[in-house]
């Protein structure tokens, strides 16, 4: 048994005993056969990384965080567990489907496999499965390696996340701006809005719209097709609930906007003129990403900042609207965008033309830190959502991380390895979604097989050429 004073001898102290033994002649050579044999004996090794494989997935579906959030388990040969997280509100089947494809693979090969699985995202919460798994790969190397993600990133840029916040709605201004300004007094510096036409349609001549539209068909028509527009007094109504929420909160702090509705483009722009006073921090979503043309008519139109891109998947269509200069500010959400590295490439990569990252967020503190690493680790990182402020044991879904996580509207860059914290399994179990179990055995979802390569396959290589063959007759 080893004597209780007994510590591993690390490099240094291995140097400073060997060194001291020459110095009075202790044992012969410095470097013979059996010191540098007996020297890795007293490295402490916590893992063996390049013999790391993963040997399992579950999942835990925990509800009200304030969204459904699946949670993932990557489970290893060597006993560490890798976190994840499929984006908010999404199914954790967008996971599952990939068990089978990375089931023996060395998770420390993070890009390699992720590779091997962005094919099976897409944009929105179509790409939650692929994200939450390479969110649990960085956590996994991390701890392999013993290192935050954010060092093997390349380090970082800042030592805390600066977050944003909005609250809840009310039609009457003043109530709203009194809310809002509870974030600020909380420590927020940076505060978000829903500015909807549904706050002033109750007005009339305030919106036109076609009779009889149902919710459905509201909820699911893009915003140039449903043929509904606000009029002036709508547009004049909907600027003055910002100036009363402005009175609230003052003109110092930063003030977004968010869920316009589904407007047209000619509403968009005659409500984007009409907040100017009001020195908004950008314009979100006012109308799908997919349009970038339309968008950069509304950008070029208003001298408000505009902003979109968290249903969008992987860096491409994100370059295509920095590269057009479609939008004043990208704003991926990591559990769709295609996870930590893509996300830290797409803010490199729009870093080019000027054009810097927010990043939105909704989700548990898993997914939280990995966004943290991501903007610690990019430098034209602007500010990061806070959809939990108000959820009572939303901390304490983790443990090992100094709290409260967010602080002051702020969120402290964890020094631990891998994303720098561990689910309290008691907690998550007390919020799971009806139904769910904690991180129960999936093996039904081992053995899927289906042959992948997105190119055309020549059958007559499936097997290699045999050497000297004989010339047919």
């Amino acid at each position: 048994m080893k004597n209780a004073t007994q510590r591993p001898v690390g490099r240094r102290g291995f140097l400073r005993t060997a060194a001291g033994a020459a110095a009075f002649g202790l044992g012969g050579s410095f470097w013979d056969d059996a010191t540098l044999e007996a020297a890795p004996q007293n490295v402490n090794r916590n893992s063996r990384p390049s013999q790391l494989k993963i040997t399992d997935l579950r999942v835990a579906v925990v509800k009200d965080a304030p969204m459904t959030c699946p949670l993932l388990r990557l489970d290893t040969n060597q006993g560490l567990v890798g976190w994840g997280e499929v984006r908010d509100g999404a199914s954790k089947t967008y996971a599952l489907m990939l068990k089978s494809r990375i089931l023996g693979e060395n998770p420390c090969d993070v890009d390699r496999i992720f590779r091997k699985i962005k094919q099976f995202g897409f944009h929105a919460r179509q790409g939650g499965g692929v994200c939450g798994i390479e969110m649990a790969l960085w956590d996994l190397a991390g701890k392999a390696y013993n290192v935050p993600v954010y060092q093997m990133l390349g380090g970082k840029f800042r030592d805390r996340i600066r977050g944003y916040a909005d609250t809840t709605q009310s039609k009457d201004p003043t109530e709203f701006g009194r809310r809002l300004k509870a974030r600020k007094d909380q420590g927020f510096t940076f505060l978000k809005m829903d500015l909807g036409y549904q706050l002033v349609a109750d007005t009339p001549g305030t919106v036109t719209m076609p009779a009889g539209m149902t919710p459905h068909e509201l909820r699911n028509t893009q915003h140039m097709f449903t043929g509904i527009e606000l009029t002036d007094k709508g547009v004049a109504m909907l600027a003055e609930y910002v100036a009363k929420v402005r009175e609230q909160v003052g003109m110092e702090i930063p003030l977004a906007a968010d869920h316009f509705g589904h407007i047209g483009v000619n509403s968009c722009i005659k409500l984007g003129r009409a907040l100017q006073p009001y020195n908004m921090a950008w314009l979100e979503d006012m109308i799908p990403w997919q349009h970038a043309e339309l968008w950069k008519k509304i950008t070029d139109a208003i001298e408000v900042p505009t902003l979109t891109g968290e249903d969008i998947y992987l860096k491409e269509d994100f370059v295509k609207l920095a590269q057009m200069h479609a939008v004043d500010i990208l704003h991926p959400d990591l559990a769709t965008s295609g996870g930590i590295l893509e996300t830290k490439k797409i803010g490199d990569m729009i870093q080019d033309y000027g054009v810097p990252m927010a990043m939105h967020f909704a989700g548990t503190p898993i997914s939280c830190m990995a966004n943290v690493h991501c903007a610690a680790a990019t430098e034209n990182f602007l500010v990061l959502e806070q959809h939990s402020v108000d959820v009572p044991w939303w901390d304490d879904l983790v443990t090992g991380i100094e709290k409260p996580i967010v602080n002051q509207g702020f969120v402290k860059v964890p020094e631990g390895p891998g994303l720098g914290v561990e689910l309290n399994l008691e907690v998550v179990r007390q919020h799971l979604a009806p139904g769910e179990q904690l991180f129960a055995p999936t093996p039904e979802w081992d053995k899927e097989r289906s042959h992948d390569r997105l190119w055309s396959f020549d059958y007559r290589m499936a097997e290699p050429p045999v050497a000297n063959p004989r010339r047919a007759d």
